[in-house]
């Protein structure tokens, strides 16, 4: 549930959309006509995001937007504005402001920021703490007590007041945010902005505007000027997950912000100054890369004044027992299902998997079983088909010759084809294998199977679309709906 506070003087249209895209009971739009107003419910109870209008009765937005930063700085606000004030949104951005909209307001751009906004402050508020083996309802919680964990908790104690730069190895899925999210809401910035950015997920021609903003004609398509991360996070963390596929132009502007915390945006000339505390993440071996000249070796030691190592789940021992339990609680809760534990043999079959995507697909692994599931006991039966495969070199997969020959088949097809890019015709042969199963697990939801994977909707859209797979007409209803104003 998100709680959106909107102030605004003529508060009636917007609340009226904002309502219509976030509806009760899953979120809560409240209204303040005033800055006076708006501030006093801030301070009652803190919103999860606030739109604030720049032209108020009583107070200026910026005037307002300052008292919000003084009352609680990690509250989202988005600026809502006429299109001939945009400089002065952008001005607020500068100061802190998470993003703005141009009223009349674009409908799915509103649902965009917002739920970014709803993210944003989860993030920072949600306290990430360490759970007692019997505290598995704990939410946010870093969970397991085997003694890599026990080391990974020492060091997030060391480093999180030290404001130093921080690099967080391990594979993908052991939780590299989630001890972001710790050491910076351990350390001195921690009621200043906490913003996240994976440098995988962008195309590289993006990446460079995302992290340092662009001035308006700077490239095609830059019709306004945009605050980039590092200017929207000034006083506060900025965590860069995968810096390690971060392209080698963009690794030496970072290196110049990191030495002299300064940068210029792209296509502007006027140098900006900022004070960011920077974690990084990366599941690759990124000294080893330095070495190799894939990465640069000043920006590696720039970065890696602390690292910290996570463990993958499966040198975790015990641990699994422990996250299956806390997932189960937490996640029947949150699908109204009745399991509450886990039978010896679904364990069992648990220990013997492999987890290459770790605590993540761990997670999604009980998402998928608390589909299927029935009664208060999560039987085997209910697992994914994979499990009823047995693991190389457990008992059973020892007994039945390994993995399923249909995929050594696949990949051994794979290798000795021409294609250079194989690492992506696999990816393409798994999405269209694993997608389609998906939706047809889901009964055709987009929303569950977006669930299930652990991506976003819109994601998995696009996956279908590029493959040819037609996604269902459900989801473009929703948004379309969504786009209609109130009569």
């Amino acid at each position: 549930m998100g709680r959106l506070l909107l102030i605004d003087d003529d508060p009636a249209l917007v609340a009226r959309q904002a309502r219509q895209v976030f509806p009760a009971p899953d979120h809560e739009v409240e209204v303040a006509s005033s800055g006076a107003e708006g501030l006093e419910r801030v301070r009652l109870a803190r919103p999860d995001a606030v739109l604030l209008d720049l032209h108020l009765p009583d107070a200026s937005g910026f005037e307002v937007f300052q008292s919000i930063r003084r009352i609680d700085a990690r509250i989202p606000v988005v600026f809502i504005t006429v299109a001939r004030t945009a400089d002065a949104a952008i001005e607020a951005m500068k100061l802190g402001a998470y993003d703005y909209l141009f009223k009349p307001l674009d409908l799915r751009r509103l649902r965009e920021v917002v739920e970014g906004a709803f993210e944003v402050s989860r993030r920072m508020h949600t306290p990430t703490v360490v759970a007692e083996e019997g505290d598995v309802d704990a939410d946010g919680a870093i969970v397991g007590s085997c003694p890599a964990m026990l080391e990974v908790y020492k060091s997030i104690g060391r480093v999180a007041a030290q404001d130093v730069p921080v690099l967080i190895t391990g594979e993908s899925g052991t939780g590299k945010e989630m001890v972001a999210q710790a050491i910076y809401q351990h350390g001195p910035r921690a009621r200043m902005p906490f913003l996240a950015l994976n440098c995988a997920a962008i195309p590289e021609t993006l990446l460079e505007s995302e992290l340092f903003g662009h001035e308006k004609g700077s490239f095609t398509g830059a019709d306004r000027r945009r605050i980039g991360k590092f200017e929207q996070c000034n006083g506060g963390t900025l965590f860069l997950d995968e810096i390690g596929d971060m392209p080698p132009a963009l690794q030496a502007k970072l290196l110049r912000l990191l030495q002299e915390q300064t940068f210029e945006r792209v296509g502007g000339d006027e140098t900006i100054h900022t004070d960011v505390r920077l974690i990084a993440a990366t599941h690759r071996d990124l000294k080893a890369w330095s070495n190799e000249g894939k990465f640069r070796a000043d920006l590696y030691y720039r970065l890696s004044v602390f690292t910290l190592a996570l463990p993958s789940l499966r040198d975790r021992g015990d641990d699994l027992r422990i996250l299956v339990r806390h997932f189960l609680r937490r996640l029947s809760a949150e699908m109204g299902r009745e399991v509450r534990d886990v039978a010896p043999e679904t364990l069992e079959r648990l220990r013997e998997y492999s987890w290459p995507g770790n605590v993540r697909e761990l997670q999604s692994t009980l998402k998928q079983a608390l589909l299927q599931a029935s009664g208060p006991l999560l039987l085997p039966r209910f697992l994914p088909d994979a499990f009823d495969e047995p693991a190389a070199g457990s008992p059973r997969g020892r007994e039945s010759g390994g993995a399923p020959a249909a995929l050594t088949v696949s990949l051994s097809g794979v290798f000795r084809s021409d294609d250079r890019d194989v690492y992506s015709e696999v990816h393409r042969q798994l999405d269209r294998l694993l997608l389609p199963a998906a939706m047809e697990f889901a009964r055709g939801s987009q929303h569950q199977a977006a669930l299930l994977l652990g991506i976003a909707r819109q994601t998995l859209r696009q996956k279908l679309k590029q493959l040819g797979l037609h996604p269902t007409s459900q989801l473009d209803h929703d948004d379309s709906e969504a786009n209609e104003l109130p009569g």
